[in-house]
């Protein structure tokens, strides 16, 4: 019989493969919206369970049936706005020119050094219309939740509308709590943005799935194999599946269905199985329930952002959750 063979796995989209330098990613482009509103969010993955809805998609082939699916419940404490940073854009792009401290709380000194004069009527100084944009940097507040973590995430988060809009937002909002139900609604499409379980140094068959080679062959089986071509140069290519760090990579997962924002005591106590979460504990705070799967284990922390690619293949309207099982 012949042989199977199987070519090399693991896109070059995704390269090279390092670690992360930090457990939360950093977001690089927004999606444009009018309304002065925060384009994300933040949360901590609980862990997955399955739901049965009835299906409400408008060409699917079980429109009406009821059709189970797995889901990710990631629960979301109320954050804060720390500072208000302003951008000018000059010749190499947009620049940050000024930022104001705005709030200092006890809880950020585990992560920064707090100024000593932080205050929030500086902004009344500040003319919106002499900068190009301006931005965010939010913290998050891990001591509501119940994986017995103090230490908050310090992050930046763009705003919809116009410089005005947003500058006024941003005023009015210093020292109050945003809760996720302000930012987003049942049945939206949002982006997931995280930090992949960390798998430490592994060879290339488990890396890229090369396959093993005959005991006979050379003295190695778990090798590339032959590098005959890709040695002209006088160095290894880097396409060559070698050994190397696997996991804790920055990944974006595009389009996730938004399937339930569970907020109120009743949501939030029926989710909660008799003994918690496994590796995670009692959900305490708003939760999302999104379809899939999330990149990353329990209790990190996921970024949740308005859908910068649009699929309008999936209907906007929140489905009709029958039953959970946890």
């Amino acid at each position: 019989m012949p042989r199977t063979r199987k070519p090399r796995s693991g896109t070059m989209q995704f390269w090279p493969r390092k670690r992360a330098r930090r457990q939360y990613p950093r977001v690089r482009a927004w999606v444009y919206r009018k309304e002065p509103v925060l384009l994300g969010f933040a949360g901590y993955k609980v862990g997955m369970a399955h739901v049965i809805y009835t299906d409400n998609r408008k060409t699917s082939k079980t429109k009406g049936q009821d059709i189970a699916c797995p889901v990710t419940i990631v629960e979301c404490p109320p954050i804060k706005i720390m500072s208000v940073r302003f951008y000018k854009k000059d010749a190499y792009g947009m620049k940050a020119a000024k930022e104001i401290t705005v709030a200092a709380e006890k809880d950020l000194e585990r992560k920064i050094c707090i100024p000593k004069k932080t205050d929030a009527k500086e902004l009344d100084k500040i003319r919106p219309e002499e900068f190009n944009d301006l931005t965010v940097v939010v913290y998050t507040q891990p001591k509501l939740t119940g994986i017995g973590k103090k230490r908050p995430e310090i992050f930046e988060i763009a705003l919809g509308g116009s410089i005005k809009d947003k500058f006024e937002y941003a005023k009015q909002n210093i020292g109050k709590e945003i809760k996720i139900t302000d930012i987003f609604k049942e049945g939206e499409l949002v982006d997931i943005h995280g930090v992949s379980k960390g798998k430490g140094t592994q060879g290339p068959v488990k890396r890229f799935g090369i396959s093993i080679r005959s005991h006979k062959a050379e003295k190695t089986k778990r090798g590339p194999g032959s590098l005959g071509g890709w040695r002209g140069q006088g160095h290894m290519m880097y396409r060559v599946a070698h050994a190397g760090q696997m996991g804790y990579h920055t990944r974006t997962e595009y389009n996730k269905w938004l399937m339930k924002i569970g907020h109120d005591q009743k949501d939030i106590e029926g989710i909660n199985p008799k003994s918690g979460f496994r590796r995670y504990g009692v959900v305490k705070n708003p939760f999302l329930m999104i379809k899939g799967s999330v990149v990353g284990p329990t209790k990190r922390m996921i970024r949740i952002n308005a859908a910068y690619r649009g699929d309008y293949k999936v209907p906007k309207e929140a489905p009709s959750i029958q039953k959970i099982i946890m």
